[in-house]
């Protein structure tokens, strides 16, 4: 994999990764015995603190590489770290720790639960988790200020917009305090407008909450929201792109959200490395 910088180079020291995979390989086995390597020798680093986006052509990997980065699944082969720690070496009741306290998902299908309330689908992962009802109350509420539907606390998720119910969805992913945040093509079902909705939302809680953001997209718009961009071609790790990681006024070192666009689609529009290889 060949390392490819942005125009700017991101001030600053590296910081410790939060998360981790080691030489990792995913092999799944089809009903008929053939094996298909989903992942082939794959190892990156995700910073504490970092907004990753994760692109590549369809059943390049990039899902799988999601999962595996949220304890869903397991390398067939080589490590995934959380803190340094292997997952690998946990039991099932622990990598169920793992999930519940440690890493929050959005998925591109919202997973409400239709009979409660906004504020109770935030709210749920507490319930489940045996915590405080009043405590659980009230960080979902803040949360919901957070993602602008504060005033829809109290409504079912018929009553919301599909943008209103991703929004939810990530309050909901956030209420456990996760270190890391992983969503995997969160505006796949919205239009363009209220996908940028969406994307606004989730780069105002990564500043505010400071989590690790690791978004999987085919949409540039939504890549270029990260600090970095990796490109996953058949199983391989193809390659990075590094943006800026300072923001201000929704500028990055001088860069607007169009400019970081375009340097995303140039940078696609070179030829896949993986490929080439082969």
């Amino acid at each position: 994999m060949t390392a490819v910088l942005g125009d700017e180079t991101a001030a600053g020291a590296r910081t410790a990764p939060v998360l981790g995979l080691v030489d990792v390989t995913k092999t799944y086995v089809t009903g008929a015995g053939k094996r298909r390597e989903a992942l082939r020798g794959v190892s990156l680093d995700i910073e504490r603190g970092s907004f990753t986006s994760i692109m590549g052509p369809s059943g390049s990997g990039k899902s799988t590489l999601l999962h595996l980065l949220g304890a869903l699944i397991t390398p067939t082969a080589g490590r995934v770290e959380l803190d340094g720690r292997d997952l690998g070496a946990l039991d099932d009741r622990a990598l169920a720790e793992v999930r519940r306290h440690r890493v929050g998902f959005v998925f591109q299908a919202f997973n409400l639960v239709p009979v409660l309330s906004a504020a109770e689908n935030v709210a749920l992962p507490a319930a489940i988790a045996g915590l405080p009802a009043a405590a659980a109350k009230r960080r979902a509420h803040h949360l919901l200020e957070l993602v602008d539907l504060a005033s829809q606390a109290d409504q079912r998720p018929a009553e919301l917009s599909g943008g209103e119910q991703q929004r939810v969805a990530i309050a909901r992913a956030l209420l456990m305090e996760p270190s890391v945040l992983l969503a995997d093509e969160p505006t796949g079902n919205l239009d363009s407008a209220t996908g940028m909705q969406v994307l606004d939302v989730l780069r105002r809680a990564h500043a505010e909450l400071g989590q690790a953001t690791i978004v999987v997209t085919h949409d540039a718009r939504v890549a270029a929201a990260g600090d970095e961009v990796v490109l996953i071609n058949d199983g391989l790790l193809d390659r990075h792109l590094r943006l800026d990681a300072g923001r201000a006024n929704g500028r990055a070192n001088g860069r607007t959200a169009d400019q970081r666009e375009r340097a995303v689609l140039r940078w696609l529009q070179r030829p896949l490395e993986g490929t080439a290889a082969r």
